[in-house]
């Protein structure tokens, strides 16, 4: 008994389908372990961890990270809660700034602003459950000045901290505010 050609080439049409699926799907798949530029990975490009530093003025095409605002000033801070808790520290002269905290995956944990905050200092403590029982025990003398940001995990991200220019010739009081905030230890 012999196949007719047309249902030989309806199945192999259908084979050919079937396998052109499974390619697509498993290609799709494998394209977030094949990224190898995250926006974790980007910030680590400009200057060493658990400190603040400048990023480039946003120009179209240039972008040091997606979605940044050209009114804005930024300066981006990677750390680890695992080598201990981050504290933050900035005094921006200007009428609005904000800092936010990302996980590795880029995805925002934190948002603060200058207005939110009631306060045009920054001084925020970010730290794990297991180092907020021990900084407890035996507290900084200025704890109870501190915004205190805890996590369940510990959590490895980078804080974004952006500045609003208000006017050119601020840019670079602004830019001297930026690399002077502090993303380091508790002293």
């Amino acid at each position: 008994m012999t196949l007719s050609s047309r249902f030989s080439l309806s199945v192999g049409l259908l084979a050919t389908l079937c396998l052109a699926a499974i390619i697509h799907i498993l290609v799709v798949l494998s394209i977030p372990h094949n990224v190898l530029h995250s926006a974790y990975d980007n910030i680590g490009t400009y200057g060493p961890d658990r400190q603040f530093n400048l990023l480039p003025d946003v120009r179209p095409g240039e972008e040091a990270l997606p979605d940044l605002d050209p009114a804005m000033k930024h300066a981006a801070c990677r750390f680890q809660l695992a080598d201990g808790p981050v504290l933050f520290d900035a005094s921006i002269p200007v009428p609005f700034w904000s800092i936010g905290l990302f996980n590795a995956a880029g995805e925002a944990v934190y948002s603060l602003n200058n207005r939110t905050a009631g306060a045009e200092r920054l001084s925020m403590l970010v730290l794990t459950t297991e180092q907020l029982s021990i900084l407890r025990e035996n507290p900084p003398e200025n704890l109870e000045d501190l915004i205190v940001i805890e996590t369940e995990e510990a959590l490895s991200g980078f804080a974004l901290l952006r500045a609003y220019v208000p006017h050119p010739t601020r840019e670079d009081s602004i830019d001297r505010a930026l690399e002077a905030a502090s993303c380091g230890s508790i002293r």
